[in-house]
């Protein structure tokens, strides 16, 4: 009894100890997994030749190759399925030919849908789910269409003459009409071979190995200065432009904000601007000659009237026709004190809906100019609670006058010169205006 006693105590250690073995050994297996998968994780910032990009209905831009994809412009690879859950579990796609967003605001239960290709397959997904009846032939979907597609995006009425999608296949390009289902095919030779498109602040990028090209989406011309290197715009990467680190809450701050009349908003600082109206397709900084190629040297004010935006460094003004892109009025820039009857510089400048009267501040100041008088000079002057104002702007809902990292509001320009007011920080404005 004492020796089988001893040799089952004996076997039952031997047991104990095996099965802490094997988990120890499952526990490392899936380390090494994990740290394999961590490895093989592909790298956009070493050069990327992307399949497919497309935005969601939120506006999160969506970077896809093989069987891995990147959600905005910055963060490590993950794979597809974790976020479009049905791409492997029932269809199992490896990866996709072409994606867009589609625009069709006459049909709600269409528009903002992302559409994925696959050889002679579109998959249709709304908030991430794929959509009943899908897959589809791609020929049932968009007649005229072929397989094996390139690149896909979106062309909105008004960019496009109609609501369109541009497919994209060697050098053939399909306008496919969304209202007739009618299909053009032209042949663009002059563009790259695509293998991703994308809209993105209304302009259309043809993306090519780590390369893009801007291109009209009716002509297809091409922009100047292309191709450039998607790694200094599409994506933060350390060693190509801006490394993707946050700047501090104290160091923000404004050297000027505006609104166009199309209701575009604009906020600059030293050389570059910003869409703040663009919420759904990300934030990125442009040179301000991008749009404005005159005004070489960043801005000190800037406001719009009359379909116009008034740029203003120093002692000059130049004085942009609000179109499609915008174009230097003939004659400009000007001295400042001839166009608005104050020697410059100034700090900010901004005007109300409705009212022609551009405030001006300089210093300690508030300069009222009437743009409909001829000649324009100052009606009236107040002094300010500020000695020293970044930026101004004059909404629906008040006026925000910024200083460094900081704005107050005041319910119109008459009460400026009131004590100040309570104090907002500027990161927690843009950050409502992203929520919108």
């Amino acid at each position: 009894w004492f020796l089988m006693s001893f040799t089952m105590k004996l076997l039952l250690k031997t047991v104990l100890l095996l099965d802490s073995i094997m988990t120890l050994l499952k526990i490392f297996t899936f380390e090494i997994k994990c740290f394999l998968f961590i490895q093989t994780l592909p790298d956009r910032c070493a050069g990327i030749e992307f399949d497919a990009i497309a935005p969601d209905e939120k506006g999160t831009s969506y970077f896809f190759k093989g069987d891995h994809l990147w959600v905005g412009f910055s963060g490590p690879a993950e794979l597809s399925n974790g976020t479009f859950k049905d791409l492997d579990e029932y269809h199992h796609l490896g990866h996709v030919d072409a994606a867009f967003r589609m625009h069709n605001k006459k049909d709600s239960g269409d528009h903002d849908h992302i559409y994925l290709f696959l050889n002679d397959k579109v998959f249709s997904y709304y908030k991430h789910s794929l959509e009943k009846g899908f897959p589809l032939e791609i020929q049932q979907q968009f007649p005229g269409v072929p397989s094996h597609l390139d690149a896909a995006v979106e062309c909105p009425a008004g960019e496009c003459v109609t609501d369109a999608v541009l497919f994209f296949k060697g050098k053939d390009v399909y306008h496919f009409d969304i209202a007739t289902k009618m299909v053009k095919k032209k042949a663009w030779d002059h563009l790259p071979n695509c293998t991703s498109a994308f809209r993105w602040l209304e302009h259309y990028y043809c993306f090519h190995g780590h390369h893009f090209t801007r291109f009209h989406p009716v002509t297809g011309e091409v922009g100047e200065n292309y191709p450039k290197d998607a790694r200094h715009y599409f994506m933060r990467c350390s060693d190509h432009g801006a490394s993707g680190k946050k700047e501090p809450c104290s160091a923000v701050h404004l050297d000027a904000i505006t609104a166009d009349d199309t209701g575009k908003r604009y906020a600059f600082r030293g050389k570059s601007y910003i869409r703040l109206d663009s919420h759904r397709d990300g934030t990125h900084p442009f040179p301000i000659t991008k749009s404005w190629r005159d005004v070489t040297d960043g801005v000190d004010a800037v406001f719009s009237y009359d379909s116009k935006i008034y740029l203003i460094k120093g002692n000059q003004v130049y004085i942009y026709k609000a179109d499609a892109h915008y174009t230097l009025i003939d004659g400009y820039p000007k001295p400042l004190k001839d166009e608005l009857g104050v020697q410059g510089p100034v700090d900010a400048a901004f005007m109300c809906e409705g009212e022609p009267t551009v405030f001006l501040i300089q210093g300690q100041k508030m300069f009222s100019v009437d743009l409909n008088a001829t000649p324009r000079s100052v009606k009236r002057e107040v002094s300010l609670p500020f000695t020293k104002v970044d930026a101004a702007e004059c909404g629906a809902d008040g006026v925000r006058v910024f200083v460094g990292s900081k704005y107050y509001k005041y319910e119109s320009p008459t009460i400026l010169s009131h004590m100040l007011q309570t104090e907002h920080f500027l990161n927690t404005y843009f950050y409502s205006l992203g929520q919108k």
